[in-house]
């Protein structure tokens, strides 16, 4: 009956946690270059019952599950027309290279919506959180009269899995992924934005799963919980 409780109560907070994931996909469905998360969820530890002898059975039952990660769909999406002269978009896979000018960290992303910064007397392309974008040859990309200085750079990853989201649509690779590849033929479409790959419809179908799932669990929660709170009325 304990084992029934907090076995309900983990799956609780499980579905809690995905349809967190989920709200945030949605939040983020008009978010240039957003790539839909989906939560991965991994089983707890499982344990034969007893017969009456006190032997083991071929019967098993488990603890629930618990929210291990999230993974992060990497599919391009559908490119839309901007009048932007500084709208960038990758067709194909890849991402845009930026550094942080305040303390040189290296993210990537897909949202190429970039916009100019003056630097002194230079203007710089940078992304909408002032990171500077890099070139082919890892560098800020200075603009003169409207004139880039240098292509833009896009570079791939042999490995995906396990990229490190850090917020604002901006990503690190992790060990797993191994070192930043330049993609000399990558193609670049300007005035022109990637879509987000957020899936509404897929998203409802989610929202739908998790709330049934939610209920089932805390059905089961008070179940556990009456059925304790008859046994202790019987002791006294």
């Amino acid at each position: 009956m304990y084992t029934s409780f907090y076995t309900a109560a983990q799956g609780v907070v499980a579905q809690q946690k995905r349809m967190d994931v989920v709200a945030n996909n949605m939040a983020n469905i008009n978010n240039y270059g957003y790539k839909s998360k989906n939560a991965t969820f991994f089983e707890l530890m499982h344990y034969n019952l007893n017969n009456a002898q006190g032997e083991d059975t071929t019967i098993q039952a488990g603890t629930g599950t618990i929210l291990t990660k999230t993974n992060t769909d990497f599919t391009p999406n559908a490119i839309h027309p901007t009048e932007s002269p500084y709208d960038f978009a990758i067709q194909g896979p890849g991402f845009f290279m930026l550094q942080n000018p305040n303390n040189n960290e290296i993210t990537y992303t897909r949202n190429g919506r970039f916009s100019l910064s003056q630097r002194g007397d230079t203007f710089f392309l940078v992304n909408d959180n002032g990171n500077y974008v890099l070139n082919k040859n890892g560098q800020p990309i200075q603009v003169a009269d409207g004139t880039l200085s240098a292509e833009i750079g896009v570079y791939r990853f042999n490995v995906l899995d396990g990229m490190l989201s850090v917020g604002d649509n901006e990503f690190q690779p992790t060990p797993k992924n191994g070192n930043p590849i330049l993609d000399a033929n990558a193609e670049i479409k300007d005035h022109a934005l990637e879509a987000s790959g957020v899936d509404l419809a897929q998203e409802m179908s989610q929202v739908i799963e998790s709330q049934r799932a939610y209920s089932y669990a805390m059905r089961m929660v008070q179940t556990s919980d009456e059925i304790v709170g008859t046994i202790n009325t019987l002791r006294q």
